[in-house]
């Protein structure tokens, strides 16, 4: 059994957590500590001040989630001004071990290595996640991540896409409308545009714009509120549009990577888990023409894990160290 430290490093806040892994898998995860980016100049500074806080020495070795790509010597993070270079962490944070996964492929470490009492089922069969084959990721948080989970012979692989940013395809009369508003203000649409944290300011926008109506929610909070709780009408018809589109795009990714089983995870999980089922989701996602059966027939889940990020940048060292 060995310990290391467990990061997950956002544009807001970096969770730390000290965790046990033994042979490629994570054991326990303990209890994190948060702190705001914006309060430390470095994750050097953000380390030392874990350890102040837990008053420990901390392990030399660490599993490392950060927002944004891992490659290249300066790793520059979204929303996010701490500039990490790899080739400096076993200096800098002294630990001699150490993996840097980007924030979604941790994700998908996590839904690799959890038990099944973490995934809430939303759509399809009601059976665990396929030991072999592949499981896509679909996480809407402020942006959009996508995974892939390839399971075979007894082992995992993790593959970080950027899936998040193919094209958005409106499926009937009124997206089409939404999209010409959208084109309005961005050059391209993505489909992060419209299933993500920011996609639901999107749509209320383009909405209101189609109804020539005021908008009168501009805190992201604020709205998410009212359009959940179904306090204003625009608000609501923006969340049933978003629920539309995310079953659409979490069908077209498990139809393009060819999946067995899909998992939602991201920021927004949580805080979608009652609301999916009773949505759009599913009609969506199994509206595929001449695959529909398909569709209707792979499992749809939502993890449920408080931390997966943390969780899944522990799990990603103990997969790449055997430990």
């Amino acid at each position: 059994m060995s310990e290391i430290v467990a990061v997950d490093i956002g544009g807001t806040h970096a969770r730390f957590a000290i965790a046990q892994v033994h042979a490629g898998r994570v054991m326990s995860l303990g209890a994190e500590t948060v702190l705001k980016t914006a309060e430390h100049a470095s994750l050097q500074t953000a380390w030392e001040a874990f350890g102040h806080a837990i008053g420990r020495p901390l392990p030399a070795a660490a599993g490392i989630a950060v927002a944004g790509p891992v490659q290249g010597d300066v790793l520059k993070l979204t929303n996010n001004p701490w500039v990490i270079r790899p080739a400096w962490i076993p200096r800098k944070l002294g630990a001699e071990r150490y993996t840097l996964v980007n924030d979604f492929g941790a994700v998908a470490h996590a839904v690799a290595q959890l038990d099944d009492c973490w995934f809430r089922h939303l759509c399809g069969p009601e059976r665990g996640l396929p030991g072999t084959g592949v499981v896509s990721i679909v996480g809407p948080g402020t942006g959009l991540g996508v995974a892939q989970l390839l399971r075979r012979g007894g082992h995992y692989h993790v593959i970080e896409t950027e899936g998040g940013h193919i094209d958005f395809a409106p499926l009937d009369a009124l997206e089409d409308r939404i999209l010409a508003e959208l084109r309005k203000r961005y050059r391209r649409v993505s489909v992060e545009r419209v299933a993500s944290g920011q996609g639901l300011g999107n749509l209320y926008e383009a909405l209101a714009s189609i109804e020539g109506r005021p908008t009168r929610l501009h805190d992201e909070k604020a709205l998410w509120q009212a359009a959940m709780g179904g306090e204003d009408s625009l608000a609501a018809a923006a969340f049933d549009r978003f629920c539309l589109s995310l079953g659409a795009v979490a069908g077209d990714i498990a139809l393009a990577q060819g999946a067995e089983a899909v998992v939602i995870g991201g920021g927004l999980g949580l805080r979608l888990v009652d609301h999916l089922p009773r949505s759009g989701f599913r009609d969506r996602f199994i509206a595929k023409g001449r695959f529909e059966r398909r569709m209707d027939e792979m499992p749809v889940k939502l993890i449920t894990h408080p931390q997966p990020g943390l969780f899944g940048a522990a799990a990603a060292f103990a997969a790449e160290y055997g430990e």
